[in-house]
């Protein structure tokens, strides 16, 4: 793993933990994860949803990072209000002055944000690991959470460009 990595922990909020496929499990596995990296020195920067209202208003309980993942200060935490981490935040500065090129992405919901942001960052020359036990969604009207995430553990594993490339791996493989 490239030296230049980031743990990037999307959308680990209250309502989503409460209400994604086996997300208690998974705010597990990405603690375990957050360890391995803060312990590895690998930076960890936070995505958090917002929207004006509903249960991603600001300052709400819901919004709120999941306790057991809490930021530390230096690590921060980039407020967005679309799927794309990276449209209208500070994401790619953070990441810039940081000099990371490789993208370690954990996080809800699996074909919102985790998709769109994966495929963004290939778009802007970064390799992506997505960790294929660490993100979830919610049951849609046409599947299971469990085949959506399936689907793109799968449709995600090897997409990419000449020079930039997601790769799913196992929170167990990594950050050891």
């Amino acid at each position: 793993m490239s030296t230049n990595t980031a743990l990037l922990i999307i959308d680990v909020q209250a309502f989503l933990i409460d209400h994604a496929f086996q997300g208690h499990a998974l705010v597990e596995r990405i603690q375990k994860l957050l360890t391995r990296a803060r312990d590895s020195q690998i930076p960890v920067l936070y995505i958090q949803h917002c929207e004006s209202e509903g249960e991603f208003e600001i300052g709400t309980p819901t919004w709120q990072i999941h306790q057991t993942i809490t930021p530390k200060e230096h690590e921060p935490v980039i407020r967005k209000f679309a799927c794309d981490s990276f449209l209208d935040t500070t994401l790619r500065d953070e990441l810039e002055s940081r000099e990371i090129n490789h993208l370690v992405i954990a996080g809800l919901q699996t074909e919102y944000c985790i998709d769109t942001t994966s495929r963004r960052a290939i778009s802007l020359g970064y390799d992506v690991t997505l960790v294929n036990n660490c993100h979830s969604t919610l049951d849609s009207p046409v599947l299971k959470a469990e085949q959506i995430i399936a689907h793109h553990n799968a449709l995600l594993n090897g997409f990419g460009t000449e020079s930039n490339l997601i790769v799913a791996k196992s929170s167990d493989t990594l950050f050891v």
